[in-house]
């Protein structure tokens, strides 16, 4: 699963030719970042709601709510589901404080914990630093043409 920043014209070819190291490219790309293989799209769900619970804010809403399939012919490049993010969703993340990233990042591992799988304590670190990776990426796609979410089962 990758999250991407830029021209979908360039996400989507950089996709089908299977270049993962060209999306890594800041001078070709805003921000990328490749969630891990063990994730589940609703984890990302199960972020927006550790945000909105560690803030007691309304923001950012479901990650779910905020993906839109894309149509046309390049999609068809990709044996991956490609999909626009709404921009509001990576403001909304974008715009998370610094300082409530631990109790983010702790409400998160609970909810995946509680809702979709047991996290052993070896994943946390990484999950801890995955929530702060998330809010810099949306930082980074600030004023980007768009915003890809890639991913397959």
């Amino acid at each position: 699963m990758d999250l991407i920043a830029g021209d979908p014209r360039e996400i989507l070819l950089a996709i089908g030719v299977e270049d993962w190291a060209g999306l890594r490219d800041r001078s070709r790309f805003a921000a990328d970042i490749s969630l891990a293989g063990g994730m589940d799209p609703t984890w990302l769900d199960l972020f927006a709601q550790a945000a909105r619970e560690a803030t007691g804010g309304d923001t950012p809403g479901p990650f779910s709510d905020a993906a839109y399939a894309l149509e046309g012919r390049l999609t068809a490049l990709s044996e991956r589901t490609v999909e626009r993010i709404d921009p509001r969703w990576v403001d909304d993340v974008a715009l998370l404080p610094d300082s409530q990233l631990d109790r983010i990042a702790a409400r998160w591992i609970d909810l995946i914990d509680c809702e979709e799988c047991e996290v052993e304590p070896d994943d946390k670190p990484m999950l801890r630093e995955l929530a702060g990776d998330l809010i810099d990426v949306c930082r980074r796609a600030e004023g980007a043409e768009d915003v890809l979410f890639a991913w397959s089962i």
